[in-house]
């Protein structure tokens, strides 16, 4: 089977996560789509993310009933951080009958040499990448690329979790079951009490 693997935090997932997954699924060869939910990227900072488990939980909410799309802990299994070529090849080598392609945004995309291993990673798996605006794909870097012009919204989860510190309405941003779950359990809202702690304390 040809697995596209889409990579990320997912603090929290959102239509936006949502409809390149499945833009994907249903325009390349790929017959499945893994949500690989990151416990921490070596990129972000760990205090802004909310617990792995519960961001997997979401994801989970997320795509129930969908065939196409599954949601993976893999990367709970591996030592923290969560470095890409580190679970390729764990999960190549749990999974060898089936076939692995990375998927990403124009902007990762640049940033690719940066990565651990870069030489390995496109050397071995190829890329499946959906343009992001201002972000011009001109060097390959020798990978095998396929590029998609993916249907795009401006929405990030910074914006989703900056309206729940707010107390403003994340309703038509996220899947209703989700936007349930975090409104019930209170999500992102711990910040606000940091932000304000910290400003008292100057």
């Amino acid at each position: 089977m040809k697995i596209g693997l889409f990579f990320g935090s997912f603090n929290p997932i959102h239509h936006g996560h949502l409809m390149v997954a499945s833009y994907i699924a249903n325009h390349t060869a790929l017959q499945q789509i893994w949500l690989v939910v990151s416990p921490q990227n070596p990129h972000k900072t760990q205090a802004s993310l909310l617990n792995e488990y519960d961001r997997l939980h979401l994801a989970q909410l997320a795509i129930e009933e969908d065939e196409q799309i599954k949601v993976s802990d893999i990367e709970f299994k591996l030592p923290k951080p969560s470095y890409t070529i580190d679970t390729l090849t764990y999960i190549q080598e749990q999974f060898p009958q089936h076939e692995f392609f990375v998927i990403m945004g124009g902007d990762s995309f640049q940033n690719l040499p940066k990565w651990k291993n870069f030489e390995a990673l496109v050397k071995n798996y190829q890329f499946i990448v959906y343009r992001r605006p201002g972000f011009e794909i001109t060097e390959k870097y020798g990978a095998q690329v396929q590029y998609l012009e993916a249907p795009m919204l401006e929405l990030s989860a910074t914006l989703i979790r900056n309206n729940c510190k707010a107390g403003i309405t994340i309703r038509y941003l996220v899947p209703e079951k989700v936007r349930a779950e975090i409104e019930r359990n209170n999500y992102f809202k711990e910040e606000v009490v940091k932000t304000t702690d910290a400003k008292k304390s100057i």
